[in-house]
């Protein structure tokens, strides 16, 4: 499965990117493709960090690393799709939970750092 939705989250990153860039231009004001932006390039940094951890596990089935995955799965849903949804007129409270979802991709490379320090 992660190998699937890795590529899935990388397939929509460009489409979100894609749609920020043609879509939204004449749209959004600099702080919105701003915000535009810099979800998309999270997005995808996350989606490829989670095709790293899909090579991984089939490479080292030993290295449990579930759950750094659902803490990137997670993190990247909150922080950048609170982000896209104030940039299509969500409310602005949503800022507020953009760093829960940070705070849950830092912990799921915290995690996979102690799992990799654990299997050494």
């Amino acid at each position: 499965m992660g190998l699937s939705v890795a590529s899935l989250k990388l397939a929509l990153a460009v489409a979100l990117g894609a749609f920020g860039a043609h879509g939204l231009k004449s749209r959004l004001d600099e702080q919105g493709l701003g915000w535009w932006h810099t979800a998309t390039q999270y997005w995808f940094w996350t989606a490829l960090g989670l095709l790293v951890l899909g090579v991984l596990q089939r490479v080292l089935p030993q290295l449990a690393i579930q759950g750094a995955a659902w803490s990137l799965q997670v993190g990247i849903v909150i922080f950048a799709g609170s982000l896209y949804l104030m940039c299509l007129g969500g409310p602005r409270w949503l800022g507020a939970i953009t760093p829960v979802g940070g705070t849950l991709l830092l912990v799921g490379w915290l995690l996979l750092a102690w799992r990799a320090y654990q299997t050494a």
